[in-house]
């Protein structure tokens, strides 16, 4: 009934779209309405191609908010399978949605995900004066008693930030993570709050919502969940020099429709790598709180089936999945 109702709004949707299409301009789907991270990604990534000359003209941006992501992606596999000219808007958020069947029984193998180009870094957060002062102590403790640690997150039960810390303890060989205390609040503002006044013992989220807490020394990031540490952030530790071998980055990206050829799929790869290497590109992930995280074509596929199969074994361990 749900698929149903999704590819009956995507119908609906891509006549009342496709009325006002340039046919040859590519065009980018923004999942959402604008403003927000799908809309910054197709604006700023459409507008750098054109102004780099990786496309001879600008990239249409169409709004398609619903079904957090859903609409768009159905219209896409319903509608416009084989568009070579079409780009959409991606994130973790995307790829833990279709992992957990959020989108009415769409998976993620019916696109292809072209690429990510910017990430706005997992972390892991206590309060200035939380006895934790690395990642391991942490761990240890919540080893030691399961219960006497609850982290405040800004994601439902089971959502991107949840998933975090449970991935960092099952690297570290924990796996009673039905046992872990996660409270969802409204935004990540509201989980460091919880956490500063001590009403959690740590905070899960993105390095962009710590940022202002961080520098006015509230609190203290016990490791930032990226392959090397961050630009701007070099004393902060990644969870994996501490030996938790977990990258988790809530990335900005792009997929496009799976009946696409190969060499039209390796062309959009081709025209975002070219956007990561723009001086353009430093200044938008600069200005808008984004650490580089480059993955293109074939090699960004690959790490986002890997995401997806351990997304959907962690979801059916806690239960938010059968």
């Amino acid at each position: 009934m749900k698929n149903r109702f999704l590819r009956a709004l995507a119908t609906s949707a891509a006549l009342s779209f496709g009325a006002t299409a340039v046919a040859s301009a590519a065009e980018c789907i923004a999942p959402a309405n604008p403003g927000g991270g799908w809309d910054f990604t197709c604006r700023q990534i459409g507008k750098i191609m054109f102004d780099i000359g990786a496309v001879d003209q600008p990239i249409q941006v169409t709004n398609m908010a619903g079904a957090g992501g859903g609409l768009a992606f159905s219209t896409v596999v319903n509608e416009r399978n084989d568009d070579a000219d079409l780009i959409v808007a991606a994130s973790s958020a995307t790829t833990t949605r279709l992992a957990q069947n959020a989108y009415g029984g769409a998976t993620a193998d019916q696109v292809r995900f072209v690429g990510a180009i910017g990430a706005d870094p997992g972390v892991i957060v206590v309060a200035a004066n939380s006895p934790f002062q690395t990642l391991g102590d942490l761990v240890d403790a919540i080893k030691a008693d399961p219960g006497s640690v609850a982290f405040a997150g800004g994601s439902a039960a089971g959502g991107f930030d949840h998933m975090k810390p449970l991935q960092i303890l099952k690297t570290a060989g924990f796996d009673d993570i039905r046992s872990i205390k996660y409270i969802s609040v409204d935004g990540g503002a509201d989980a460091i709050t919880q956490t500063i006044g001590g009403f959690t013992q740590a905070m899960t989220g993105d390095m962009s919502e710590v940022v202002g807490f961080l520098n006015s020394g509230e609190v203290r990031v016990l490791a930032v969940m990226t392959e090397e540490r961050v630009p701007g952030f070099e004393n902060v530790p990644t969870a994996r020099e501490q030996g938790f071998d977990v990258v988790a980055v809530n990335w900005r990206g792009l997929y496009v429709p799976k009946g696409i050829s190969d060499d039209a799929f390796n062309a959009w790869a081709e025209k975002l790598q070219m956007v990561a290497d723009s001086a353009e590109w430093k200044e938008a992930m600069a200005a808008n709180g984004l650490a580089p995280f480059t993955k293109v074509g074939a090699d960004f596929q690959n790490w986002i089936d890997g995401v997806v199969a351990q997304t959907v074994e962690l979801s059916k361990e806690i239960g938010v999945i059968q």
